[in-house]
């Protein structure tokens, strides 16, 4: 009985908190803010040249071997 009353009192004070928040009156400054973006930027470029090579190498990979099958299919034809 009593620890599904602490849980219920924990649960009303964590309700009460996320109700009433106070402003944090935080600065963010020009370098870290050119800093956050420019993290922000690379992930994205990383994840956008994974993404690039997940495609293209196996694509090129298959490419090149259809070309050697068709390049040995005339080879044969022509002997």
């Amino acid at each position: 009985m009593k620890s599904r009353q602490l849980v219920t009192s924990i649960i009303i004070v964590v309700f009460l908190v996320v109700l009433c928040p106070r402003p944090a009156m935080a600065y963010i400054g020009p370098g870290a803010g050119l800093s956050a973006v420019g993290a922000f930027l690379a992930v994205v470029a990383g994840l956008i040249v994974a993404m690039f090579g997940f495609l293209w190498y196996p694509l090129k990979r298959l490419s090149r071997k259809l070309k050697k099958s068709v390049s040995d299919d005339i080879s044969e034809a022509a002997e």
